[in-house]
């Protein structure tokens, strides 16, 4: 008769006990070390136990390190940040996962905790086990499939679980942690390791390849164009890029260099111009349709870049449009639906200072125009967002209504998405467009109706975002991290 698995003694690593910390680099060497021995624990075991090939008698469990606050004043902050303190006196706390991946990103925000409320950090082990697949991941250990062993993986090793991965932090849901502490970080450490999972999955490249400044595009030539132009960079010292990262984790360096084409082209292929600091670009090709929006920016906002910004296709509908033409959003029309679950389509997505700025000032730059003539080429205004590629083939009376009504100058299937999705994650976001097609007067997206003009423009608007994101990488973060973008209890990590 078989053990109940529930009954099996559980084996975990030796205890220790929580150190407190007053230095960030010295608190986050710790999370390292408590994440490593972990990690090295149920993969040692995973891998003894593949070997035997034997149902074991025991249970394996090791815990994601955490990081803990305690605070009893209000913090004396600089009000102007949106982050870097807690909302009141209390308990916070996160669970962390790849301290080595995010150890500048959590030197800054425990720096900032403890310089603010005057109180140090304490570093221990949480109570939230580490899934074995994501333990394992990047030790050139594979995980099977269920059923591929003499007996269930569960039994033995805590696996992912969807019911405890969730985004009820960003969502606003007056999300507690079992233990009654609050929470510390937008993302859990489970929701993380999903999220760095999917985004190999979907881009063909590992996550620490990602850059803080994300473009995405529905088309494909801006790829082109993007490796055209890593290339010239590259050849340039002084531009700081350090190398081009292909799908399948392909590297260039040497701008004169091949880039071998990845055996299979993944859903969303990923381009990155590495700078040492992180402080690079990272282009996304998520094709056409708000699904892909919504994935590619639901996992990479794990990652916590500094920007996001759409840069894609889309239909002009005004007749003073011409085809080319950029088209700069400051609102969204939002019928993609599938962020109505998330985020109710009556909360405003409004624009953000800085990013506009930072785009009008890009075109300007590359076109060479400004006033008047700046104002020929592009047009501000709403972006209208739908969910069906071919909603002028149906009854389309009460769409135009809404363009209408809504002051829409532009359409697509991805901005309102990548827009809203940024503003849920507390990711800066923007939307520069350029005009494809004018379905409402006559001009479909057929082949041969490329002027000399908008085939000039599409070759400018990639350089356009990039100029654009180089401007915000000069910004300091307390700019770029408005505060519209934070809640009324917000977290005090980013």
């Amino acid at each position: 008769m078989q053990a109940d698995p529930q009954t099996l003694p559980v084996v975990t690593p030796p205890a220790v006990e929580a150190q407190t910390f007053d230095d960030a680099a010295a608190a986050v060497a710790r999370l390292e070390e408590l994440y490593d021995e972990a990690c090295a624990f149920l993969a040692e075991r995973f891998s003894e136990i593949a070997k035997a090939s034997v149902r074991p008698k025991s249970r394996f469990r090791a815990f994601y390190p955490e990081i803990r606050l305690h605070t009893m004043t209000h913090a004396q902050a600089d009000t102007r940040l949106s982050f870097g303190h807690v909302a009141g006196p209390g308990i916070y706390s996160t669970t962390v996962t790849r301290p080595d991946l995010f150890r500048n990103y959590l030197v800054q925000q425990i720096g900032l905790l403890i310089s603010h409320h005057g109180v140090p950090v304490t570093i221990g082990q949480s109570r939230t086990p580490i899934p074995v697949h994501f333990a394992v991941a990047g030790r050139d250990i594979t995980v099977p499939q269920e059923g591929a062993m003499p007996f269930p993986l569960r039994d033995v090793f805590d696996v992912p679980d969807l019911a405890t991965t969730n985004d009820d932090i960003v969502n606003g849901h007056d999300y507690r942690h079992d233990d009654g502490s609050l929470p510390l970080a937008p993302f859990t450490a489970q929701r993380i390791d999903y999220s760095l999972a999917r985004l190999s999955h979907y881009t063909a490249t590992s996550p620490e390849h990602f850059q803080n400044h994300v473009l995405f595009t529905n088309y494909q030539f801006y790829v082109s164009e993007f490796e055209a132009y890593a290339r010239r960079v590259l050849a340039d010292p002084e531009t700081g890029y350090t190398a081009l990262v292909a799908p399948g984790n392909a590297v260039l360096t040497d701008p004169e260099g091949e880039l071998p084409p990845p055996e299979k082209l993944p859903q969303m292929p990923a381009y990155h111009l590495k700078r040492a600091d992180g402080s690079g670009i990272t282009l996304v090709n998520i094709g056409v349709g708000p699904s892909n929006a919504k994935t590619a920016t639901d996992h990479i906002a794990v990652l916590r870049p500094h920007a996001w910004l759409m840069v894609g296709h889309c239909a002009g509908l005004r007749n003073s449009q011409r085809l080319g033409d950029f088209v700069l959003a400051h609102g969204y029309l939002r019928e993609d639906k599938v962020l109505d679950d998330d985020l109710p389509t009556w909360v405003p997505i409004p624009p953000l200072a800085e990013i506009q700025k930072a785009l009008e000032s890009a075109v300007a730059d590359v076109t060479e125009l400004s006033g008047y003539e700046l104002k020929k080429i592009m047009r501000t205004g709403t972006v209208a967002s739908f969910d069906n590629r071919n909603w002028e083939l149906r009854e389309h009376a009460g769409p135009v209504k809404r363009l209408s009504q809504s002051r829409a100058i532009a359409l697509d299937m991805e901005s309102a998405t990548i827009a809203a999705n940024g503003f849920r994650f507390r990711v800066p976001y923007g939307t520069l467009l350029c005009v494809s097609d004018k379905p409402l007067h006559g001009e479909l997206k057929l082949p041969g109706m490329a002027s000399e003009f908008y085939t000039s423009q599409v070759s400018r608007h990639l350089l356009i975002g990039i100029r654009a994101m180089e401007l915000l990488r000069e910004m300091p973060l307390e700019r770029i991290h408005s505060r519209k973008l934070r809640a009324f209890d917000e977290t005090a990590f980013l």
